[in-house]
C-alpha cells in the first residue's frame, strides 16, 4: 500500500512537471518580452517597490524583488526538503543499493560541470564564484520534457530522473549553505538553531500538527534571513523535522506535500521565472557565450551534465554497485543527462547569489537559457528517436 502511495505522489508530480514546465517557458517569454519593450521600466519599479514593515524590534520590509528570491523560493524549498526525506525513508533512495544509482550519477553531474567551468573561469577573480552554476538541474522543466514522451520511455526512467533531480537539489542546497553565505551572524543562527530544535523535539513527542512547524518555521526564516545564510534553507530544515510514517495513512509530511505541489509548480516557480529571466537584449550578448562566463556555464550543462552522469552511471553498474531501472538502456541515459543539462531556475538562483553586478547577472542567465534550450532539444529528440528505433525494430 506504502509503494502505491508513493506512485500516486510521482504520477501526480509528473501530471504538475509537465503542465507547469509549459507554463514556466510562457512566463520566460513573457519576462523577456517585457525586458525589451518599453515596459521594462515599470517592471524594474514594481520587483524594486518595498512591501512589509519595520519598528525597532524588527526589519521585515524588503523589496517585492526579494520577497520572491527569499522568501517564495524558501517554500519551493520546503517542497524539496519534503520529498528528500520522503524518499530516503520510504522511497527511492530508501535502500542503499536503490540509493547508489541516482545519487552517484547526480554527483558526476554535479562535479563535471564545476569542473568544466573551473577550466574556463578559475583564474578569473570576476567570474570564478560562478561555479556553482552549472552544477544545478531544474526538476520542473526536465520532468516536464520527460513527460512529453509519454510511454515511449520506461516509466523507470521518469522515476531515476526524479530522484536525481532531488538528490541534486539537495547537493545544491548544501552549496548554497555552504559557499553562498555572506557574513554570519552566530546570534541569530543560535535563534535558528533552538527553534530547529523544538521541531525536532515535536517530532519525537508525536506531534502531527502542522501548525505547529509551520509557524516556528517562519520565525526561524527570519533569523537565517539576518544570520548571513541563504533564507531559502530554513525551508528544507522545516522539511527535515515532520514527521512521516510508512503506513497507509497520509503523513503530515505527505499532507503538506500534495498541498505545496501544485502551488509551487504554477505559481510559485512562474513567479520566479517572470521576475528572473527579464534580460535585456544588448550588442555583445551572443558574442558573450564564447567568453570564459558563457563557455564554463554553456558547456558545463550541456556537456558536463551529461557526461558526469552517464559515465558514473555506467561506473556503478560496471562495479555491481547498482542495477539500471527495468527496461532502461544506456541511450536513455545519455537522454536522461541531456536533459539534466536544463539548468534554468535553480541556476539563475545559483547566478543571483554569485554575481553582484548585473552585467554579469545578465550574461549568466543568457548563457544559462541558451545552455538549457540546447539540453532540453536535445535529450527531447535523442529519447524520442531512441523510442522509434527500438519500435521499428
Amino acid at each position: 500500500m506504502t509503494k502505491l502511495i508513493n506512485l500516486k505522489i510521482f504520477s501526480h508530480f509528473f501530471q504538475s512537471s509537465s503542465a507547469s514546465g509549459i507554463l514556466l517557458l510562457l512566463c520566460v517569454c513573457i519576462s523577456l518580452l517585457i525586458a525589451n519593450t518599453g515596459l521594462s521600466t515599470g517592471f524594474a519599479e514594481l520587483l524594486n517597490f518595498s512591501l512589509g514593515f519595520e519598528s525597532t524590534a524588527m526589519h521585515l520590509r524588503y523589496p517585492v524583488l526579494l520577497w520572491i528570491n527569499d522568501g517564495l523560493m524558501a517554500v519551493f524549498f520546503l517542497l524539496v526538503g519534503l520529498e528528500i526525506k520522503r524518499e530516503i525513508m520510504e522511497g527511492e533512495l530508501s535502500s542503499l543499493r536503490q540509493a547508489a544509482l541516482p545519487v552517484l550519477a547526480a554527483v558526476g553531474g554535479v562535479l563535471v560541470p564545476a569542473l568544466i567551468y573551473a577550466v574556463f573561469n578559475g583564474a578569473s577573480p570576476e567570474t570564478a564564484k560562478g561555479w556553482g552554476i552549472p552544477m544545478a538541474t531544474d526538476i520542473a522543466f526536465a520532468l516536464g520534457i520527460l513527460s512529453l514522451l509519454g510511454d515511449k520511455v520506461p516509466s523507470g526512467l521518469k522515476i531515476f530522473l526524479a530522484a536525481l533531480a532531488i538528490v541534486d537539489d539537495l547537493i545544491a542546497i548544501l552549496v548554497i549553505a555552504v559557499f553562498y553565505s555572506s557574513e554570519l551572524h552566530f546570534l541569530y543562527l543560535g535563534y535558528a538553531g533552538a527553534i530547529f530544535v523544538l521541531l525536532l523535539i515535536f517530532n519525537r513527542l508525536g506531534v502531527k500538527n502542522l501548525f505547529f512547524y509551520l509557524l516556528p518555521g517562519a520565525v526561524m526564516w527570519y533569523f537565517i534571513h539576518h544570520s548571513g545564510i541563504h533564507a531559502t534553507i530554513a525551508g528544507v530544515l522545516v522539511a527535515l523535522t515532520l514527521p512521516t510514517n510508512e503506513e497507509d495513512t497520509d503523513s503530515p509530511l505527505e499532507k503538506l506535500e500534495h498541498a505545496l505541489t501544485r502551488p509551487v509548480n504554477f505559481i510559485i516557480m512562474p513567479i520566479f521565472a517572470l521576475a528572473n529571466t527579464n534580460i535585456t537584449f544588448e550588442s555583445g550578448m551572443v558574442e558573450g557565450l564564447v567568453g570564459s562566463l558563457g563557455l564554463g556555464i554553456v558547456l558545463g550543462l550541456f556537456l558536463g551534465k551529461p557526461i558526469g552522469i552517464y559515465v558514473m552511471s555506467w561506473l556503478c553498474v560496471k562495479a555491481n554497485i547498482a542495477d539500471l531501472p527495468e527496461n532502461v538502456k544506456w541511450p536513455h541515459v545519455l537522454g536522461l543527462g541531456l536533459l539534466g543539462g536544463i539548468g534554468f531556475t535553480m541556476s539563475i538562483f545559483i547566478a543571483l547569489l554569485s554575481f553582484q553586478l548585473p552585467e554579469y547577472q545578465n550574461e549568466a542567465k543568457f548563457a544559462i537559457l541558451i545552455a538549457s534550450v540546447l539540453a532540453g532539444i536535445s535529450g527531447f529528440l535523442l529519447l524520442r528517436l531512441y523510442s522509434t528505433r527500438r519500435k521499428n525494430n
